[in-house]
């Protein structure tokens, strides 16, 4: 199973229910988003005048480089399929992507907060929420997977006043996702970024071109090694901090911290 998620741009009127929905579901802050709606145009394209509107959220990748740079100690965690109760267990650290459906999760207790996930998302899909927590938490569009598991569509899925967003199972061939890919829905991706995203678009061809030609990713990010590192670290900083040990140079180093935070 892999679920995936299609927004079809024939459809979206830009009127923003997906966004307040998930921010009302999952108590995001005001200045910050799981989720998001960009006005694009009017723009000339080959195809015409375009004007469309870019409804993003994390991509919940076959390959989420925000997985492999996560610093947190890895723990074992036993996973359930909720359809088939079968059961694997895997080593991950505080985010890791799900052998049964395939979307990408945060586990809030373990994460550290140091950002490094957010920094090497191209998406840009993930934010550090600094009510979480004393150092602040990862956050990201879960597809509503509390919601999903008990048979529900995603909030803003439910929300949308248009039917513009398409939720289901990428590996049902009958599945209404399935259906658009075999109608022209892909993803955004580049030579550089094309890291299986399951986010995927549908729209007539000047409105597909101006989304792909302004909103595609086309560098993957160098996550920061020294803001990871620096937090693994910061517990205990703040424990010789607070014995009164630190020379020059250990108060430098606290000062970074607090600059990183």
């Amino acid at each position: 199973m892999q679920y995936a998620m299609v927004i079809d741009l024939n459809r979206c009127v830009g009127c923003h229910a997906c966004t307040i929905a998930c921010k009302a579901e999952w108590d995001v802050p005001a200045d910050q988003g799981r989720n998001w709606v960009r006005r694009l145009g009017p723009s000339n394209t080959p195809h015409g005048l375009a004007s469309t509107y870019y409804p993003g959220l994390c991509n919940h990748c076959n390959e989420p480089p925000c997985v492999e740079i996560c610093p947190a100690d890895t723990v074992e965690m036993t996973f359930t399929d909720v359809k088939t109760n079968k059961t694997k267990t895997m080593e991950v650290a505080a985010t890791w992507k799900d052998p049964f459906d395939g979307t990408v999760q945060i586990d809030k207790e373990r994460c550290i907060g140091c950002g490094a996930c957010a920094d090497a998302c191209p998406y840009g899909a993930r934010y550090v929420n600094p009510d979480l927590g004393e150092d602040g938490k990862a956050d990201k569009c879960t597809f509503c997977k509390p919601r999903v598991d008990k048979g529900l569509e995603p909030s803003c899925v439910q929300t949308c006043l248009a039917d513009a967003r398409i939720f289901g199972d990428l590996n049902d061939p009958k599945s209404a996702v399935s259906e658009y890919v075999k109608k022209g829905a892909k993803g955004l991706t580049s030579a550089a970024v094309n890291i299986g995203p399951n986010v995927l678009y549908f729209g007539n061809q000047k409105d597909d071109h101006l989304l792909r030609t302004t909103s595609t990713p086309t560098v993957m990010p160098e996550a920061s090694l020294r803001r990871s590192l620096l937090a693994r670290m910061k517990p205990e900083m703040k424990k010789i901090k607070n014995l009164g040990l630190l020379g020059l140079a250990g108060a430098v180093l606290a000062h970074s911290m607090d600059e990183d935070k």
